[in-house]
């Protein structure tokens, strides 16, 4: 490790052989670099192309190394200070006590070269464009945990008031409930998950379409010749389609998830994960200002869910913030109450709220059932009319399942709220964490005699609403959750 001198530390060198060899740099000089050579009048051959790429190599090897010289950081007794830039120098200074969490990341290449990145989580006024966050890429492994720690150490006994439960002597290092590998099973009934594997089949055949047809591989004749109505060839690609489907998305989960563990160091949680990029995560636990257990439709059918901590002041808090990733409901819910306590059961909704769910639901089929039957009637075609009657049959138990989802509590230190049909979230916030209300009423509600109360929080999304409860019963729960100065919501 160089010091620049009283600016601050710079980081490994090794790192410009690390972004000269994921051509970061020359990501943006590859366009400008086509430019020229047409401009030129260059052809597209192969000493035109190994020109090009060795050009771009060049260029992006000498940004790199400006780059690296002109960025040095400095973690200071009181701020970490952060500078950078070519010719437009910036210094970024942030105190340690805005500090919300720090991530080291160490993807496969920069751990071959034994190097790591440190994300640090600030929240100290927003820089238009970009994310409240500092990132110190390319430091040793050592640098990077004595960094960390030296970030952490600045940490102070949170009082018992605040805590709750968790204002008892600590141990040092506590590991929670550890996460099972078969888990990841799970990972076809999550949307995200199955992303991935999409994203791939949709790149192959586009990849497919690009390529000349001599290097497109043809069917088999007699392959060609089957008669897919009479034979079970549909059958056998939908099951390796579904199959493939399935263990891609299982894939996608392992390398983001492996390996997943939760510790409790002092005052902070520590989860660490990944198969080709292993992160470690801290979060302060005086941060933490609610959980959220998510259950997706099909993770429902099997009794599993996600967990995520909702913290101050994080960056990618769906992914950084999270306790449990995949898992049993029971195993969820455990880790959500070891941090923020549950109120207790959640009140229904009012009736109204009901009828209204029903309305919405089976309006889309009254509307295309009634179109089926004109159409019917006057030209025969019933196709549109037996859909129409699909889906105002459907509508009825998807009406209902949209109002058992919806629900609400307070209790002396914490307040739930839940809501959510193709993917029910059940939030429980600390009250503490609200900075504000927002009650909305539209036409209907204000007939219906409801309304949808905003719980507005410095953590998470930024706010969690209560659906459709009663409107007389807003005031409440507002004073219920988060104390007597709520009652001005009564103006």
């Amino acid at each position: 490790m160089t010091e620049p001198g009283p600016a601050g530390r710079r980081t490994s060198p090794r790192v410009l052989l690390v972004h000269t060899i994921t051509f970061r740099q020359a990501r943006s000089l590859v366009p400008v670099a086509l430019a020229v050579f047409a401009g030129r009048g260059f052809e597209g051959g192969p000493v035109t192309v190994a020109v090009l790429a060795v050009a771009v190599t060049v260029l992006s090897l000498l940004w790199a190394a400006l780059t690296w010289w002109r960025f040095s950081y400095d973690p200071g007794p009181t701020a970490v200070v952060v500078t950078r830039g070519l010719l437009s120098r910036s210094v970024r200074t942030v105190p340690n006590d805005r500090i919300r969490g720090v991530e080291i990341e160490a993807p496969l290449l920069h751990r071959l070269f034994g190097l790591v990145r440190v994300r640090i989580d600030a929240a100290a006024g927003s820089v238009a464009g970009k994310d409240e966050e500092l990132l110190v890429d390319g430091v040793t492994r050592d640098e990077g945990d004595r960094l960390r720690a030296h970030l952490l150490a600045r940490r102070a006994v949170v009082p018992a008031e605040a805590t709750g439960r968790h204002a008892a002597a600590e141990p040092e290092e506590e590991e929670l409930p550890r996460f099972l590998n078969r888990w990841l099973l799970y990972s076809p009934l999550v949307g995200s998950y199955l992303v991935v594997p999409l994203a791939a089949v949709g790149a192959l055949f586009r990849l497919l379409d690009e390529l000349p047809d001599r290097y497109v591989p043809e069917l088999a004749p007699d392959l060609a010749r089957q008669d897919v109505l009479d034979g079970w060839l549909i059958a056998a690609v939908v099951a390796a389609g579904l199959l493939l489907l399935a263990l891609g998305s299982i894939a996608g989960s392992a390398v983001v998830n492996w390996r997943f563990r939760l510790l409790r160091r002092g005052g902070s949680l520590v989860a660490e994960r990944g198969l080709i990029t292993r992160r470690h995560t801290d979060l302060e636990v005086d941060r933490i200002r609610g959980c959220a257990v998510s259950e997706g439709l099909g993770m429902r059918l099997v009794g599993a869910a996600r967990s995520t901590a909702l913290v101050t002041g994080l960056g990618d808090a769906a992914r950084r913030g999270q306790l449990l990733p995949l898992g049993p409901r029971d195993r969820a819910w455990l880790l959500s109450d070891l941090l923020v306590p549950s109120p207790g059961p959640l009140r229904p909704h009012p009736p109204a709220a009901l009828r209204r769910r029903l309305v919405r639901a089976l309006t889309p089929g009254v509307v295309v059932l009634l179109a089926g039957a004109v159409l019917n009637v006057t030209s025969g075609w019933w196709p549109l009319l037996l859909a129409g009657a699909v889906l105002t049959l459907l509508g009825w138990p998807v009406g209902h399942a949209r109002y058992t989802a919806l629900g609400h509590a307070a209790g002396p230190r914490t307040f739930a709220v839940r809501s959510g049909w193709l993917v029910r979230e059940h939030v429980v916030l600390q009250r503490r964490a609200v900075v504000g209300w927002q009650v909305q009423q539209s036409a209907v509600q204000r007939r219906a005699g409801l309304a949808t109360v905003l719980a507005c929080v410095g953590a998470g999304r930024g706010g969690y609403a209560a659906i459709d409860m009663a409107a007389d019963d807003v005031v409440d729960f507002a004073e219920a959750s988060s104390g007597p100065w709520a009652a001005t919501l009564r103006g």
